[in-house]
């Protein structure tokens, strides 16, 4: 996590922490290096992790709060990060219960106690914000705690629920700097994880510090990291070029991606196993022009993907025909066996048994400011109206404000990209298509949820597979959104620069830690 865990595609932010246990705790070998300066058109919506389910948020999450659980480098299996240990109760997967550690600290000095970590849950849920992560516990009843020991109980059962607790929707805020019935505002954030917020300004710089007082799964501080916000790639691209950058991830251009040459002895180049996405969605609302099934079949008769991958993104990503991406459980094509090429005329004759006039008007929307997304929603267009079916208005938007807007329905379709939150298929499904999930597109199945109750109940994850193919099944049969593409996240690092290898690696954290000049 999105969106996609929703950008559902953005990246870091920072915050100013009082100075008082920044630099002067520092070791004095560690403050008179050189920050490594990372660049990335990546943006952080919200410092509250209540408040955002975005990649760029959460990757900030990753560095600056602490979870009960987390993941090693590599690991698809979560371990106690704030915890000293978690494990179901039971052989019911609906009790899952955690011991925190003792010795935790919040940046302001504070000790954290199992109150905070249950205080942390109920809030982000309480607050319910239209782009935040409580779409990930709808099975969650209540938390409890008692002394240092937190007891969650489920409603049904969740195999995956240690994998998200490990996410940003597990962060550990402090119950007295948190408002409790509203996101809190401003640069500054009261976390425990390996770093602490130097200087924060939104869209532009975060500079992190190592946290001297942290404590969980993570053996070793990192080094001061600058991370460098901007707002279309080719900036990031001429400020790589200029050398003012160590390391790059999300986004350069395609055309430069796929220029890279990993045997270049002047750089580091890591195509990560991370399976980024990005979907077509469609707004079902009653009222909306695509509330009717039909009509959403014909866009999907239609879309040719062939020009994204080659054209849009120069052959970086490949086409997509799924729900879920290749490399995990239960993978399947069911968009490419329904809609194995363009057909204008199936698209006609599907609208013609809907009854309605064509052209269709729709409006379209998508983040703007980025030249790629311009791009494929101008490909996009030129496919829906190249045969006189629809007509298109198109939209581009901040991304903030457009987060907010298409989960208030204000578009016909919009494009969202979505990275995952964990490493496991159950992050391409609740999320994307299950109960009130994070698209906001309005779409429910109960046979969709059935099957995702269906895949949660095995802590063997190989016997999901079929589910989960069942579950694409009847995606590609209702159409609430078309798969586009799926691509690897690149990362590029100078060579005087080690750990890049591990900034990403589709568990959704953002391993600034393990950066360091060589």
């Amino acid at each position: 996590m999105r969106s996609v865990r929703l950008r559902i595609l953005a990246i870091l932010a920072v915050l100013v922490i009082a100075g008082v246990v920044a630099w002067q705790l520092l070791p004095s070998d560690e403050v008179n290096k050189t920050p490594v300066a990372v660049g990335t058109t990546d943006e952080v919506t919200s410092l509250d992790p209540a408040g955002a389910y975005d990649a760029g948020s959460w990757a900030m999450y990753s560095n600056i709060y602490q979870s009960l659980m987390t993941f090693k480098s590599g690991a698809v299996v979560p371990e106690p990060d704030a915890a000293e240990s978690c494990g179901f109760i039971g052989q019911k997967l609906q009790t899952y219960q955690c011991r925190l550690r003792d010795d935790l600290t919040f940046s302001n000095g504070r000790k954290i106690t199992a109150e905070d970590v249950k205080y942390s849950i109920e809030r982000m849920i309480k607050i319910k914000t239209d782009v935040g992560p409580w779409v990930l516990f709808p099975s969650l009843k209540n938390v409890v705690a008692d002394g240092r020991t937190i007891t969650f109980n489920l409603s049904s059962r969740d195999a995956t629920f240690p994998q998200k607790l490990a996410t940003g929707a597990g962060s550990i805020v402090d119950r007295e700097s948190y408002p409790a019935d509203k996101l809190r505002k401003g640069n500054t954030v009261d976390g425990s994880g390996p770093y602490l917020l130097k200087t924060y300004r939104s869209g532009e710089i975060a500079e992190l510090v190592p946290n001297p007082l942290y404590k969980g799964a993570l053996s070793k501080h990192g080094v001061p990291v600058t991370v460098h916000y901007y707002k279309k790639s080719d900036e990031l691209q001429a400020a790589w070029k200029a050398k003012q950058l160590d390391v790059t991830h999300r986004e350069l251009p395609p055309a430069t991606l796929a220029e890279l040459n990993p045997g270049d002895p002047d750089l580091r180049v890591t195509e990560a196993e991370s399976a980024e996405i990005r979907n077509l969605v469609f707004n079902v609302r009653p009222g909306s022009p695509l509330a009717d099934k039909k009509v959403r079949q014909a866009i999907a008769s239609i879309i040719d993907r062939g020009p994204l991958v080659t054209d849009v993104y120069k052959s970086t990503v490949e086409p997509l025909y799924s729900l879920i991406p290749q490399g995990y459980i239960g993978h399947s094509t069911p968009f490419f066996d329904a809609y194995p090429s363009p057909d204008p005329a199936r698209a006609k004759k599907l609208l013609a048994e809907a009854g309605v006039q064509t052209p269709l008007n729709i409006s379209f929307g998508y983040g703007g400011g980025n030249e790629t997304s311009e791009q494929e929603t101008a490909e996009l267009r030129r496919q829906l109206e190249a045969d006189g079916l629809f007509k298109v208005k198109v939209h581009a938007v901040d991304w903030l404000k457009f987060q907010k807007e298409y989960a208030a329905g204000k578009y016909d379709a919009y494009t969202v990209g979505w990275l995952p939150d964990y490493p496991d298929s159950d992050t391409f499904s609740q999320p994307l298509v299950g109960r009130n999930n994070s698209l906001h597109n309005g779409y429910s199945s109960k046979k969709v949820d059935g099957l995702i109750s269906s895949t949660l109940q095995y802590s063997d994850r190989g016997r999901t597979a079929a589910d989960f193919k069942e579950l694409q099944a009847q995606v590609g049969e209702d159409v609430p959104l078309v798969p586009l593409w799926q691509k690897k996240d690149y990362v590029v690092s100078t060579t005087d620069v080690s750990g890049s290898q591990y900034l990403s690696d589709g568990t959704g954290l953002w391993r600034l830690w393990e950066l360091k000049r060589i």
